[in-house]
C-alpha cells in the first residue's frame, strides 16, 4: 500500500494508532474494572484504533496475573471487535511469559507484546530462543519491544532479521534509539515498526512504520491521530507542525525525569478521567509537578483548538 506522496505502508497487524494504556486503580489500590471499561471506550471514541494492556504504563510490574487477564477480560468486553487488544506478557522469564501468553489469549486478546528478558541480559541467541518459545505458545501474533534502556538488552538488527521468519512474529515496538539499525530491519523484513517513543512517531512512521504505542495517548489521543492522519493525507508540512507543537507535552510526560504512568495518571485525574493512584515503587507526581503538567497540556490543547476552529485571515 503507497500514501498519496509514495512512502510504502505496511500492513498494520494491530492498527495504527495505539494506546500504552494505564491501568485504572481505586483510591483503595485495588483493580478498577469499571474505570479501564470508561477509559478503552473513550480513547477508541477520540481516535485510538488499538490498545496495549498491561505494558510498563500500564504498571504490569506490579499487576498479578489475574489482574493482568481481568484487565484484558473488561477492555474486550468494553470494546468489543472494534479495535485490536494487544497484553503486554513479558517477564524475566520464560516459563512465565508462556503462562501469561497462554492467559492473554484466553483472556480475548488479539496479539501480545513480549520484551526482552530484563536484568539477566540474556546473550542473542538466548534472546531469539526466549521469543520463539513465546510465539510457539499460542496462537496470537507477536509484537516484540525493544527497549534496551529500561532491558540492558538490545534486540539487535540480525536477531529481528531471523526472528522475522517465524509466523507470528509480526511487528516491533521500537524504543530501541537506533533509527539507523530500525531502517536496516524494515529494509530487510515484513515486520511492521510500531513507534514506541512519541518523540519518534512522525519520524519513524515517515519511513514505513505502521503506527505508534504512544504513553501520550492516554491524555490526547486525538492529537497524537491527527499527526499520522495528516501524513496519510499528503499533507506532510502539517504533520511536521503538528509533531513539533506536542513536543512540549511529550517532553513534559516522557522525559521529563518522571515515568510515564505517573504523568499520564496526573493528567487523567485532571481531566475527570479514571486512573486512580499509582502502585508502589511508584509515587504520584507532586501537586507542582501535576500543576505544571496541567499546564503543558492546556496550552497544548489551546493551541490546537484554536488553529483547528480559527476563521482564516482577511485578505
Amino acid at each position: 500500500m503507497t500514501n498519496p506522496h509514495g512512502t510504502v505502508r505496511r500492513p498494520r497487524p494491530f492498527g495504527r494508532t495505539l494506546c500504552a494504556m494505564v491501568t485504572p486503580f481505586t483510591e483503595a489500590g485495588t483493580l478498577d474494572l469499571d474505570g479501564a471499561r470508561r477509559l478503552a471506550a473513550h480513547l477508541v471514541a477520540e481516535g485510538c484504533d488499538g490498545l496495549v494492556l498491561n505494558g510498563t504504563t500500564g504498571e504490569s510490574p506490579t499487576t498479578t496475573d489475574t489482574e493482568k487477564a481481568e484487565l484484558i477480560a473488561a477492555v474486550r468486553a468494553a470494546v468489543g471487535e472494534r479495535v485490536p487488544v494487544v497484553a503486554g506478557v513479558g517477564t524475566a522469564d520464560t516459563l512465565h511469559t508462556v503462562e501469561l501468553t497462554r492467559a492473554a489469549e484466553k483472556a480475548g486478546a488479539d496479539g501480545v507484546l513480549v520484551v526482552s528478558p530484563y536484568y539477566s541480559r540474556p546473550p542473542q541467541d538466548a534472546l531469539e530462543a526466549h521469543f520463539l518459545q513465546v510465539a510457539d505458545a499460542s496462537g496470537l501474533p507477536v509484537m516484540l519491544y525493544d527497549i534496551p534502556g529500561r532491558t540492558g538488552t538490545r534486540i539487535e538488527p540480525e536477531t529481528l532479521v531471523r526472528l522475522a521468519a517465524h509466523p507470528r512474529i509480526v511487528a516491533v515496538k521500537d524504543c530501541s534509539y537506533d533509527f539507523l539499525g530500525t531502517q536496516k530491519v524494515l529494509a530487510r523484513t515484513d515486520l511492521a515498526y510500531y513507534a514506541g517513543c512519541d518523540e519518534h512517531i512522525l519520524a519513524l512512521y515517515s519511513v514505513g512504520a505502521a503506527g505508534c504505542v504512544s504513553t501520550v495517548a492516554n491524555v490526547v489521543p486525538s492529537r497524537v491521530a491527527a499527526i499520522l492522519d495528516a501524513f496519510d493525507a499528503g499533507d506532510t508540512t502539517r504533520a511536521a507542525e503538528l509533531q513539533l507543537r506536542a513536543t512540549p507535552l511529550i517532553e513534559a510526560m516522557t522525559a521529563a525525569g518522571l515515568p510515564g504512568t505517573v504523568t499520564a495518571k496526573a493528567l487523567l485525574a485532571g481531566l475527570g478521567l479514571p486512573a486512580g493512584p499509582v502502585r508502589a515503587p511508584l509515587q504520584a507526581a507532586d501537586r507542582e509537578t501535576a500543576a505544571r503538567l496541567r499546564a503543558v497540556c492546556e496550552e497544548h490543547e489551546e493551541h490546537e483548538e484554536y488553529e483547528e476552529f480559527a476563521e482564516p485571515a482577511a485578505g
